[in-house]
């Protein structure tokens, strides 16, 4: 898929698409996920997708992580391409179906680890600059440490990748760790104001985070609610 398509006459999709971002531990897929439940008891349609969860690429992705030979460039080309599997056969599809569509984790994402990892900028950007700009992208604001201790709590160890041992940051995959989230961190914060986060205090409990979600939800369903009343009302008017 190549291209931008606008949100205006020509390449207009009537769906809504409403991302969260935020290092590990953050606490986003847990909102995400109430989100989600949230929206379905309103009766509307919804699809949930998430990171690298595409079946085409996961076991070349597995096989590369398992063997640690996955360089910056080809960790990026493969998560682009699961990012665009994903985006050609679902994501864009329903959102021009008027569907709302629900990512933990977009495109941000990449800019993100792959910019730390070394990856060119702009070349990131040119990769994924077929998707479309999210309706809305939350971003949860966490200090490392947090999230450290919230991912590492009842765990052993960490993954290679997932450590950013493939940077050489430390030989001590705990504070490579820490590095890595405090990099990315930083790109996070940098794309704050370019790309309109609204930012979450993932700091606050659960139930604060959710209604500050749906807070800024809540004014983009209206058409829908205005097109499910009516078609309740003509269900009625017809007998079903």
């Amino acid at each position: 898929m190549t291209g931008n398509p606008a949100r205006g006459e020509g390449g207009r999709v009537p769906g809504k698409l409403i991302v969260v971002e935020g290092v590990d531990g953050s606490g986003k897929s847990t909102q995400i996920r109430l989100l989600e439940k949230w929206l379905e008891r309103l009766g509307l349609r919804v699809f949930f997708t998430e990171w690298n969860s595409s079946e085409a690429v996961r076991e070349i992705t597995s096989g590369g992580k398992k063997k640690e030979l996955l360089t910056p460039t080809t960790f990026s080309l493969l998560h682009a391409t699961d990012f665009a599997d994903r985006y050609e056969r679902k994501i864009y599809p329903l959102l021009r179906a008027n569907y709302i569509v629900l990512c933990d984790r977009y495109i941000y994402t990449a800019y993100a680890r792959d910019i730390v990892r070394g990856c060119q900028p702009g070349w990131v950007k040119k990769v994924y600059s077929f998707a479309l700009k999210p309706d809305t992208t939350f971003y949860f604001r966490v200090p490392v440490e947090t999230a450290m201790n919230r991912i590492l709590t009842g765990r052993s160890r960490l993954k290679f990748y997932e450590a950013g041992m493939d940077l050489n940051l430390s030989s001590d995959s705990y504070e490579s760790y820490r590095i890595f989230q405090g990099r990315i961190v930083e790109q996070y914060e940098s794309m704050v104001r370019r790309e309109r986060f609204t930012v979450i205090d993932a700091t606050q409990n659960i139930e604060t985070q959710q209604r500050l979600l749906r807070e800024k939800v809540a004014p983009m369903l209206t058409p829908y609610l205005i097109k499910k009343k009516a078609g309740n009302v003509e269900a009625v008017e017809h007998g079903r």
